[in-house]
């Protein structure tokens, strides 16, 4: 199966010490190297730390259903784009598998899950908090821009039963353009209160005049609430 198979990454290393990780998927469509580019060209100065790895995966290429089949690089197939679908939920238990061993390769190198941040654009915010809600609750943080997750998504099923028993579990930042489809802008928002409600810190942010895209001010939000998960560690005395 595709998701067997290791998955390309485009890594930025830290500045120095290595003692974080984020790790930030594209969205359909796009690949690891090319949502690189663009936060490179969207963020000045560059999403880049001293001490935290930015790690790129990305997605193998897939047969997509609301594409008729077509191959395209997607964390995971969807019925149809539409919040009341059920979930794919074979294919998105398969990439949680896939990319849980890119958290791991990030665990041996010496960076435990309550130092890394994982996070996404679009599909790939929505395969994040998958990843984070029902699989990797330990890690610090997670970010969904210009994402959703839909209505009956296990992910939030996930969250209650977590909350329930006391377990802990990230938080989330979620941030939408405005000048998004009107509906996929509500459905982030709803999916923000959804996962709010069900027991998860989280804050969601509009962006006036924001397309389906990234915009400098949202990625200096993003570096400013990674900066405060993930901060440098003090030296040792």
């Amino acid at each position: 199966m595709a998701a067997a198979q290791k998955l390309q990454r485009c890594v930025v290393s830290p500045t120095g010490k290595h003692s974080a990780s984020i790790i930030f998927l594209h969205g359909s469509g796009d690949t690891g190297q090319g949502l690189r580019g663009w936060v490179r060209d969207v963020a000045v100065p560059d999403l880049a730390f001293g001490h935290i790895r930015v790690v790129y995966p990305t997605a193998p290429a897939r047969p997509y259903t609301p594409m008729r089949g077509a191959l395209s690089t997607v964390w995971f197939d969807r019925h149809k784009i539409s919040r009341d679908s059920p979930e794919h939920l074979e294919s998105v238990n398969a990439m949680c598998g896939a990319l849980g061993r890119v958290i791991e390769e990030e665990v041996k190198a010496g960076v435990p899950k309550h130092r890394m941040i994982i996070g996404g654009f679009s599909m790939g915010g929505a395969m994040a908090l998958h990843l984070a809600c029902r699989y990797h609750p330990e890690v610090a943080g997670v970010f969904a821009l210009s994402s959703f997750l839909n209505k009956d998504s296990v992910a939030y099923k996930a969250v209650e039963e977590r909350a329930r028993v006391g377990g802990g579990l990230p938080e989330l930042l979620q941030c939408h353009g405005t000048s998004d489809d009107l509906v996929l802008h509500q459905w982030g928002e709803d999916t923000a209160a959804l996962l709010k409600k069900a027991g998860m810190a989280s804050t969601f942010h509009s962006f006036p005049g924001l397309h389906h895209q990234l915009c400098q001010p949202e990625v200096e939000l993003l570096r400013s609430w990674v900066l405060t998960k993930l901060p440098p560690l003090q030296p040792d005395p």
